[in-house]
């Protein structure tokens, strides 16, 4: 039998995109529990935000945060030194993206260059997250503790797009859009941070119980580069029922159902396979 290693976003595709639960993919979470399938968080969200998550799933594996710029292990989890780690708690980390102080002064350069106000996440207060995000208060507080990555809006006409792209680019830098705002970054991602965990479980695994088959699950641009990575990628629906027409690729899976309801059906689905 294949061993499987799943990676999923969180906001829109195990977590529902208004009410931020996973209650619809509870079945789905508790036979990969029963297989031992190790599933890795890959979030746009900060460590801040995951670990109350990871409590409420007992979620033992590792996590990726803000859109790939760092790599959360838990410490022993595997047998062999991992490489480019630093220890940080009760987590080995590999730090993969541009520093957050960096990423601020670089949307405020741009913002001042073409004449076209961007809000970022270190603009707003906690209120003003809370109210565009849908979260709590407290829930807002945490997502406004950044490390690797900017959201923000634009609030000038939207034909900028092009322009604040060649700016971003010319500082050597990368934007991507999730379900709610563009995302500043430096050169990391998603999948690259998944490669990397891809080839500790390789090692880890070696060779038992099968080959190892790897699976991921997004609903959005941001999610692109990990579901490239990957053997198995699957797209879930938005809360409109459409795909996002900008993910494309040849072995895509389309789940049938928006957010955690087609993550459940896609997880229970692939596992009746294996």
């Amino acid at each position: 039998m294949a061993k499987m290693l799943l990676f999923t976003d969180l906001d829109g595709s195990l977590l529902d995109p208004v009410t931020y639960s996973f209650n619809a993919a509870n079945e789905a979470l508790s036979a990969l529990r029963t297989s031992d399938t190790p599933l890795v968080l890959a979030s746009s969200k900060t460590r801040a935000e995951i670990e109350p998550i990871r409590f409420r799933l007992n979620h033992p594996h590792p996590f990726i945060v803000e859109n790939g710029g760092g790599l959360y292990i838990p410490k022993g989890l595997f047998d062999f030194p991992v490489e480019k780690t630093a220890l940080r708690g009760p987590y080995q980390v590999i730090e993969i993206g541009t520093p957050y102080i960096r990423l601020r002064a670089a949307l405020k350069e741009i913002e001042q260059r073409i004449g076209c106000p961007l809000r970022g996440f270190g603009d707003m207060s906690a209120e003003e997250v809370a109210e565009r995000t849908g979260l709590s208060q407290p829930d807002a507080l945490l997502a406004k503790q950044r490390e690797y990555d900017e959201p923000f809006v634009i609030e000038g006409p939207h034909t900028m797009e092009e322009e604040i792209q060649r700016e971003i680019n010319a500082r050597g830098l990368r934007c991507t859009q999730g379900g709610r705002f563009f995302h500043l970054m430096g050169g990391s991602d998603k999948g690259q941070a998944c490669r990397m965990l891809i080839d500790c479980y390789r090692r880890h695994f070696n060779g038992q119980r099968g080959p190892l088959v790897t699976v991921a699950i997004g609903d959005s641009l941001n999610d692109l580069p990990m579901l490239a990575v990957v053997d198995r990628p699957i797209l879930v629906r938005k809360p409109d029922g459409s795909y996002d027409p900008d993910v494309q690729l040849p072995n895509l899976t389309r789940a049938q159902g928006v957010g955690p309801a087609g993550w459940n059906r896609a997880v229970l689905d692939f596992l009746s396979c294996t």
